[in-house]
Order: C-alpha cells, then structure tokens, then sequence
C-alpha cells in the first residue's frame, strides 16, 4: 500500500516503519531462530519481491517461511486470497493487518508489505524492507545456503549505500514521485530527476557488469525489481515515458542479465504486477482496465554481458530451482519452463 504526503504537489512517501530487527547476538527481542518467523510478501510489490529474491538467492527458504498474499488490496490491508478460505495456512489470519494489529492494537500507519511475523505470537515483527534484507544478509549467515553469495561485502559497503541511497530516491521511488504527482509542475520536476538518475546507470553500467562490480550485491536486487516493471507499469501508468527500458541499450542488456539469473526473473509475477497498479490505482486508472501487453519474449533476448567479465555469484553457485509452493506460476510469466526456472532460448 503506497503511503504519502504531498509537499508543494510532490508526492513524498511516508518511510516511517517498525524498526525492530532480527539479530543473531541474542540481546534483542527478537533472535534469529529457524522456523520462528514468516515472511509475509506480494509478489506484485517492487519492495516486497526485493526480499523474495534475496530470501531464494540465500537459501533461507527452509529457515523463514513466506506467505503471499493477494495482487491487490483495499483500503484496509493486504489479504490472503490466494489460500484456501483466504486464510493464511501458518498464521490463520486472513489479512496482514491482523499481524500488525495483534502487536499494536491502535496501529494507524500504512499496513505494508514485506512484513516479517512472529509465528508463536502472530504479532508483526518488522516492516521496515531495507534493513529486512540488509538482516538477511548479515544475521541469518548461519543458516544460508553453501554457496550463497555475499550481497553486502564488507569492502564495498560505504559506496553501495550511496548508490542505493541515489537509485532508491530517484529511481525505486521516483517512478511513484512521476506517477502520483500533484500538478503538471511537480510531474515535470519528478520526471527530470527520474530521467537524470536513469542516464547515470546507463553511463555506470556501461563499463561493468553489475552496480557494484564483477559480482551480484544488493544493489542490483534493489535495482532490479524497478527494472522488471518498467515497460510493463511504469512507463504508461506513471508516465515515465521519455523512452521504455527497452529502448535503453545498456540497462536493457544489464536488465536482462539479471532476469535469465536464478532468483531474479524466476521470482517475477507479471500477472500480479499489472493487476496490482492497473486495478488499485484507481485515482490514476479509474476503469481498473489491465493492459494486455506488452510482449515478454524480448526479456530471453541475448543480453552479451559477459564481454564485461565477472560471474553473478562470484565463488558462491546460483540457487536451484524454487520448491513447487513457491514456484510463480507459468501463466503468470510465460517465459518460466515446468521447475519454474527462466526457460533457455
């Protein structure tokens, strides 16, 4: 659920989470404890399919469960109609807010997804999605998969927050900064700084494979799940349309990339992800009308980024195939084969 305010006609979202983490120290609230916890996603939403694919890409599926709720939502929460009874099968509840609720009775802010919940007590954990992956990374090193790569390495760490932090607010929200603005003013202004932010990576990307380097980090899963919805969402329904990510040679080729590696074009649902922002946005799509199109068959389109060197897992090995539960299904993304694998042309 897209939370905001609006300053001068812009649109500024409300970043205001529950803070609480899962450490693996043992002096918090909350320990890291296999099984214990359940990661509640939409796979329609950029910041919740974030941590699917960092969940997939580190082997914690059998660690943290997940729960997937509905494309949609109303004005009131996330639910889970997509289960039997439109109740969660784990936590018994048919909407997130009861999680949320269950551990603030008088919670008022935006019920969002992800949301980390504690199983025994049903009561909602955390929120707050950057660091839910960032803890992923670092506190669940335990029980991550052999071979798992490093998203966060140490020595990289210091240049990677500045780069999530530009791609984050000129890119993961400037789309919604495009999209919801108040008048032709602020639309403009939002669309400049998208633009703006859009030809540095096309700059960045050009002479390495990855933000970072030779190797997958959680930039690119930040990035990336941008990218997945542009032509799909964002350059028609938030009017980001100087030109489609399709029409950009080097983020299209990095794009690319990234969606035929396990973990990333595996975990996109285009089916939710159209049905999410065509039906709810109703402010900007007042029919509900679903765009048939576009075409995904350009996604499996020889992306040559290997003439840059490196490897996405650098000495880690890619994921296996996602179990049958969690596999998105075929006539949601075309382009999957039957282990719910990206097909190989």
């Amino acid at each position: 659920m897209t939370q905001g305010t609006y300053v001068d006609k812009e649109f500024q979202r409300d970043t205001t989470y529950i803070e609480d983490r899962i450490t693996s120290d043992g002096t918090g609230e909350w320990p890291v404890e296999p099984g214990r916890y359940r990661l509640v996603v939409s796979r329609a939403c950029p910041w919740a399919n974030r941590t699917i694919i960092v969940r997939r890409l580190l082997g914690l599926e059998d660690v943290i469960s997940m729960g997937v709720t509905g494309p949609t939502h109303d004005a009131d929460s996330w639910t889970f109609d997509l289960d039997e009874g439109h109740l969660d099968p784990v936590l018994g509840i048919p909407r997130i807010k009861d999680a949320y609720l269950a551990r603030f009775p008088d919670y008022s802010r935006g019920i969002t997804v992800p949301a980390l919940v504690d199983v025994p007590s049903g009561e909602v954990v955390t929120n707050n999605f950057p660091q839910i992956t960032l803890d992923l990374s670092t506190q669940w090193r335990e029980y991550q998969r052999e071979g798992a790569p490093d998203l966060w390495p140490e020595d990289l760490r210091e240049e990677m927050e500045a780069v999530n932090e530009r791609v984050y607010t000129e890119i993961n929200n400037g789309v919604y900064r495009c999209g919801f603005s108040g008048d032709q003013a602020a639309y403009e202004a939002a669309y400049d700084r998208l633009w703006t932010a859009m030809d540095w990576l096309e700059e960045r990307l050009s002479t390495r494979r990855y933000l970072m380097g030779d190797h997958i980090t959680e930039a690119d899963v930040r990035l990336f799940t941008t990218l997945a919805r542009f032509d799909a969402v964002y350059h028609g329904h938030f009017k980001v349309n100087r030109s489609k990510l399709s029409e950009m040679p080097v983020l299209w080729a990095y794009a690319r990339d990234l969606f035929t590696t396990p973990g990333f074009g595996d975990t996109t649902d285009f089916t939710h992800i159209k049905s999410h922002y065509y039906e709810v946005h109703l402010d900007i799509n007042p029919t509900g009308i679903v765009p048939a199109g576009p075409d995904y068959s350009n996604w499996l389109e020889p992306h040559g980024r290997e003439r840059l060197g490196g490897s996405p897992f650098g000495n880690g090995t890619a994921p296996g195939a996602p179990s049958e539960g969690e596999r998105v299904p075929a006539e949601h993304n075309p382009l999957l084969d039957e282990s719910g694998m990206v097909r190989t042309r």
